[in-house]
């Protein structure tokens, strides 16, 4: 294994906090194990060969922060989050905003599992209402190459192997005996959009729900804190936050009202 030099780690580490935020501090085993061969696979003798090359090539340091900080996704990740938004936040939004307008945020959405599981959950709870709801989701992310990935909505078996059957015959078509894909009906309801979350927060209208979740682990606390103020500075009063079951707004100043465990509410 190619081993950091302190230089060479601690430049990582500044150029990933400075460009995206995301803190690398603890983290210098996981950057050997995830870059060692990659670097050298690739010609460079050293590291700051690469990390050097990475300054000039803003596409390419993108996907190194996908490759240093994605997690194994899949279809219902933290269920509980999912049966909240059906039971809780689409009823709120249909029969106290008694709007039509759905205002949600998959922020860091990955190969787009989440936003695609909320399409769908929409959609079930809307059925015969959907033609007369504006009902698109907001997904983004920072790499333009788990964007591409969620577009084509190309999923191994085991991704959707905890949804319920009903769901797989409604809203996927097998590709082969390994393989299924988002059918087109519901990829229209996803809008993908790269967006860095260090950025300003400048969208038309407020949002009803934000999903943030399984992201801000990778920040220091005053990041985390910016970001999750201008969450709650884009949502409407009453709106939902969710984060990961693994996080928590614990020591960061922030106006959300607790709900329950990873979910808050701009009271």
């Amino acid at each position: 294994m190619l081993y950091l030099t302190d230089e060479e780690f601690n430049f990582i580490v500044k150029l990933m906090k400075d460009s995206y935020g995301v803190n690398l501090s603890q983290k210098r085993p996981l950057i050997e194990g995830r870059l060692g061969n990659f670097v050298t696979e690739h010609g460079y003798k050293t590291y700051m060969d690469y990390f050097k090359y990475l300054q000039t090539q803003p596409e390419e340091l993108v996907n190194i922060v996908s490759k240093l900080t994605t997690n194994h996704t899949y279809f219902m990740r933290e269920n509980e989050h999912f049966q909240f938004y059906q039971d809780t936040v689409l009823p709120w939004i249909d029969h106290t905003l008694k709007s039509t307008d759905l205002r949600v945020w998959s922020a860091a959405c990955s190969s787009g599992q989440e936003p695609y599981t909320i399409a769908l959950i929409t959609q079930n709870y809307l059925g015969s209402k959907a033609s007369s709801w504006d009902s698109t989701i907001l997904a983004s992310d920072i790499s333009m190459k788990v964007l591409s990935q969620a577009k084509q909505g190309i999923y191994d078996a085991t991704d959707i192997e905890k949804m319920p059957p009903e769901w797989v015959s409604k809203w996927f078509k097998k590709v082969d005996d390994n393989h299924y894909q988002v059918v087109d009906a519901l990829k229209a309801k996803v809008a993908y959009r790269y967006f860095n979350l260090l950025d300003d927060f400048n969208f038309k209208k407020p949002f009803q729900a934000i999903f943030c979740r399984n992201v801000m682990i990778y920040f220091d606390l005053p990041t985390k804190e910016a970001i999750v103020n201008k969450c709650y500075n884009a949502m409407l009063p009453g709106g939902y936050f969710f984060i990961g079951h693994s996080e928590s707004l614990s020591g960061c100043n922030h106006k959300f009202t607790y709900v329950c465990p990873s979910v808050y509410r701009k009271e």
